[in-house]
């Protein structure tokens, strides 16, 4: 029975990774999996960790004070400069290390790391520059990306379905799907800047860039946490890229106003946000007009053929606005609320982006009656500032503190961060008036970020788990086509969250059986040099290996992408794939091992401690 489970779920690497998926949450396909017993991040007895015995037995080392970050005042942090809680900075600030980086931040001090992190404009960055040069339209104005990329006729968009059709057949007679040939990804014709042939000059090539340049960026940039915190914030204030005019509308989004207010004022990214073409188009702000207000033409253009003039109020944006950008859905706010946001944000439209437009307010569409929001009056007769002044209200409300307090500690620490940081978190946001710098600074230099509760606390996002993979196996990336689709089958296609939600930060969300053979399936293809454009050097992992030996091929690629801090569930898994011939690649007529370094490091990424962060 167990040899047929194992070989439904696909051979047995496979399997051997699924059993050990209990510390996900996961059984996988009927196989008993154990979590780590002792909690996370408390290595059982048995377990190899990254201290050596040298280091255990000498006197903890006082723990380093972090200095000043752009005027916050430096605090001491709770722990001393170890590996493990290197690599859990490395972890939670970034995507993970690359060879090397543990080293590194050991010279210049945990503390300093961390204080440069929170200090982005002080970093060069000059490898990221040179690989996103190729991607032309992510610096091209909204205009002309409507001019280069136009929307294709009807006819045309038939003929190409067609032909993607055909492209996506199972081909060799076998079966189609993520599982075909252990994880090879396939690739077609492609431009020179890796864009596939049939999408180039199409507008589905501009989200594309956009994804290709954030897989870039979380691999490649020094800047990782001006990279986490634009993830954070692009899902936070959600916007849907393949909608309409959103297509064309997303790169500026992201670019003028996600990425420069990421570390910046909560006010500023809020109102930044409210006022760009791309929110009011997709939460369709751009067409809530008071009671039989005028029918724009350039709302009418705008939406790509949707010829429904506005008709009166909408209070999608409103309600998204106070829900799940501010307040929260518990934030002690009303429907009545609801409509009365709503009435102050009428006439907040949009003028043809494709001809250069942007945000336009448009007072005949404005409702400038008296209105009445969270108990404050807003005086008629306030026009545009109607809008204005409900934002001041949201962004400093304390509601939105302990919210914002509250997503920004789940993201940083645990799925359900203790209450006391955030208390302390909302706190910072309500005195520095939303300065996200220091919420972050208070999150991440804080005891309770620091615990051995929220060490391997978080499961990784598909969109982690790649970025994290080819930055443990220094991959190097050639063409990034590929990348954006591997993130999109594991379950997360990037700027393409249809509900204003966003990606949820929550690991029960991305737990499933079918997800973790998706992630197993990437890292087959990935250590296996199956993923088009991406080359990775297993052979300067394991320089010092003899690969003859199966055990010391485990022992070094463990130090090399889990710094050894490993599980005894995990390695006993691991240690029983050592006499599989599909390892070790004996032969009758050659007995002696030839240990199969890919499959062995594809086991280790997908175990539950590198699935983790």
């Amino acid at each position: 029975m167990a040899r047929r489970r194992r070989a439904l779920c696909g051979g047995t690497l496979l399997a051997a990774v699924l059993a050990g998926g209990g510390a996900l949450g996961l059984g996988g396909c009927g196989l008993p999996g154990q979590a780590v017993a002792q909690g996370p991040g408390v290595p059982p007895s048995g377990a190899v960790t990254g201290s050596s015995t040298a280091r255990m037995e000498t006197a903890p080392r006082r723990p380093p004070a972090a200095p000043a970050v752009a005027g916050i005042p430096g605090v001491p942090l709770p722990v001393p400069d170890e590996d493990k809680w290197i690599v859990h900075v490395l972890n939670r600030l970034g995507y993970g290390p690359r060879p090397g980086d543990v080293e590194r931040v050991r010279r210049m001090g945990l503390a300093n790391y961390i204080a440069l992190q929170l200090d982005p404009e002080r970093i060069p960055d000059p490898v990221v520059q040179d690989k996103l040069r190729p991607l032309r339209t992510l610096t091209m104005p909204t205009r002309d990306l409507f001019a280069a990329y136009p929307q294709p006729k009807p006819e045309e968009r038939r003929a190409r379905q067609e032909a993607m059709g055909r492209d996506e057949r199972p081909r060799g007679g076998g079966e189609a799907g993520p599982g075909r040939g252990q994880g090879q990804m396939e690739a077609g014709p492609r431009d020179p800047a890796g864009m596939p042939a049939r999408m180039e000059n199409r507008p589905a090539a501009i989200i594309m860039e956009l994804a290709q340049a954030k897989v870039l960026r979380a691999i490649y940039s020094e800047r990782q946490l001006h990279e986490v915190m634009a993830d954070f914030w692009y899902n936070h204030f959600n916007v849907f890229a393949p909608k309409g005019a959103d297509k064309w509308l997303v790169t500026s989004y992201d670019r003028d106003v996600i990425r420069p207010h990421a570390l910046g004022r909560f006010r500023d990214l809020l109102g930044a946000t409210a006022r760009h073409p791309a929110m009011l188009f997709y939460l369709d702000n751009w067409m809530s007009s008071k009671e039989g207000g005028p029918a724009g033409p350039a709302g009418r253009a705008a939406a790509q053929g949707n010829r429904q003039g506005p008709t009166g109020l909408n209070e999608n944006y409103a309600r998204e606005l106070m829900e799940l950008h501010t307040l929260g859905v518990d934030g002690g706010y009303t429907q009545k609320d609801v409509t009365e946001v709503a009435r102050c944000l009428t006439g907040w439209s949009l003028e043809r982006p494709e001809r250069g437009g942007g945000f336009v307010y448009r007072p005949r569409m404005h409702d400038d009656g008296e209105k009445v929001v969270l108990g404050v009056r807003i005086p008629a007769g306030g026009g545009i500032r109607d809008g204005e002044r409900v934002l001041d209200l949201l962004a400093r409300h304390p509601s939105t503190a302990k919210f914002i307090a509250t997503k920004l500690a789940r993201r940083f620490v645990s799925d359900t961060p203790p209450p006391a940081l955030v208390d302390r978190a909302a706190r910072v946001f309500r005195e520095t008036d939303g300065d996200i710098r220091a919420v972050v600074h208070a999150i991440v230099t804080s005891p309770e970020f620091f615990s051995e509760e929220a060490y391997r606390a978080k499961i990784k996002t598909p969109f982690e788990v790649v970025a994290s993979a080819v930055r443990v196996l220094g991959g190097e990336a050639q063409s990034l086509s590929l990348l954006p689709m591997a993130v999109g089958r594991i379950g997360e296609p990037l700027f393409q969250a249809q509900p204003p939600t966003g990606y949820p930060d929550k690991g029960e969300a991305w737990v499933n059986t079918g997800a973790l053979l998706n992630r197993m399936n990437f890292a087959l293809a990935l250590a296996g040099g199956r993923v088009p454009g991406v080359r990775v050097d297993l052979d300067r992992l394991v320089a010092s290996a003899d690969r003859r030996r199966p055990e010391e091929v485990l022992d070094r690629l463990l130090a090399q992408i889990l710094g050894r801090d490993v599980s005894g569930d995990t390695r006993r898994t691991l240690a029983a794939q050592l006499n599989d011939p599909q390892i070790t690649r004996a032969t009758q007529d050659d007995r002696e091992a030839n240990t199969d370094v890919a499959k062995l490091a594809a086991l280790i990424l997908g175990s539950p401690e590198f699935q983790r962060r």
